[in-house]
């Protein structure tokens, strides 16, 4: 049967490239950068943290042992134009939470990578509970400036037990005071979301993505669980008390969670690629573009797609 209108490409997704391309016209690349943050929920020399996060949070292998944000930039730049042919250039801070420090310091690291090279967004990763209205009109007077600005908001649930027993250090309620002091300022939110996190039943997990559908939520991350030697999650495996969620099964979760989202949601992920030399677990990770056709083909087999199960209006923030 025809797909429905309201996916805004072709597809039956509304997958990140494809965004890309019709935002941008050419090949485009994020250009990750560490502000050498840390974040709000460890403690002195970087201890605690949530339980599935180990000593090098998110930082990007790409880095290397790359100093200040200008070489870095100056760096991934290079590669993604060398390795992938990009043509167009957007800002990542990446690594921890990249607004845990004051608005000055903040524009100080933003402003000196963003002069490395002709970028046409910035993309800020932080947490929920590290934003405050100073911070995000900083955001917002990049896009006034004419960048493409992007918060991506760690959530990982909206049970706020799960958030406790990960030691996340925020609720739920955190997250919607956050997503609603960027969407006055016309800031799009791309969350993030784990699949597989201790205790969650599937309930949980697609109750995660109905929050966020409520939310009217501009893009997703969604990781199936990875567990980094030495952290939390590590310990309880080796005890017994967490079985990781199977790839067959994350697919399903995939799927069904597509069908919840609003169709204008910007699919950005879908697996997480830890690099192998930090993954305990799963021994071998989901390979991307293998999943990717198993979820095409999944979405045609049950003639599927983004949006069927969404009810609430789209978007009101032009992406």
């Amino acid at each position: 049967m025809p797909i429905p209108p309201g996916l805004p490409y072709a597809g039956r997704w509304n997958r990140y490239s494809d965004w890309l391309r019709a935002r941008y016209g050419g090949r485009t690349a994020r250009v990750p950068v560490d502000g050498g943050f840390s974040c709000p929920n460890r403690g002195p020399g970087g201890a605690g943290g949530c339980s599935f996060c180990d000593a090098s949070g998110s930082r990007s292998p790409l880095l290397g042992s790359a100093g200040d944000v200008a070489e870095q930039a100056d760096r991934a730049a290079a590669f993604q134009r060398a390795r992938y042919g990009a043509r167009v250039l957007l800002l990542y801070f990446q690594a921890f939470t990249s607004t845990h420090a004051p608005a000055a310091r903040l524009k100080e690291l933003y402003d000196a990578a963003l002069a490395r090279a002709p970028f046409r967004g910035l993309v800020v990763s932080t947490r929920p509970d590290c934003l405050d209205p100073e911070k995000a009109e900083l955001l917002a007077s990049y896009r006034d400036r004419g960048l493409d600005v992007w918060v991506e908001l760690g959530l990982q649930s909206s049970n706020d037990g799960t958030l406790a027993r990960i030691r996340r250090g925020h609720g739920s309620a955190d997250f919607t005071t956050a997503r609603d002091l960027l969407r006055r300022l016309g800031i799009p939110v791309s969350a993030h979301v784990v699949f597989g996190l201790p205790g969650e039943s599937e309930a949980d997990m697609l109750g995660t993505v109905r929050f966020l559908a409520d939310l009217l939520i501009e893009g997703i991350k969604i990781h199936d669980l990875h567990i980094p030697y030495g952290c939390g999650l590590y310990r309880e495996v080796l005890a017994g008390e967490l079985a990781l969620v199977s790839p067959r099964r994350h697919l399903d979760l995939c799927v069904r969670a597509l069908e919840l989202l609003p169709p204008s949601a910007v699919v950005q992920r879908l697996t997480t690629d830890t690099p192998p030399e930090r993954r305990a677990l799963p021994r071998r990770g989901v390979e991307k573009a293998a999943f990717l056709r198993s979820l095409e083909r999944e979405l045609e087999i049950r003639d599927t797609w983004q949006g069927r199960l969404f009810g609430a209006a789209g978007s009101a923030i032009p992406i």
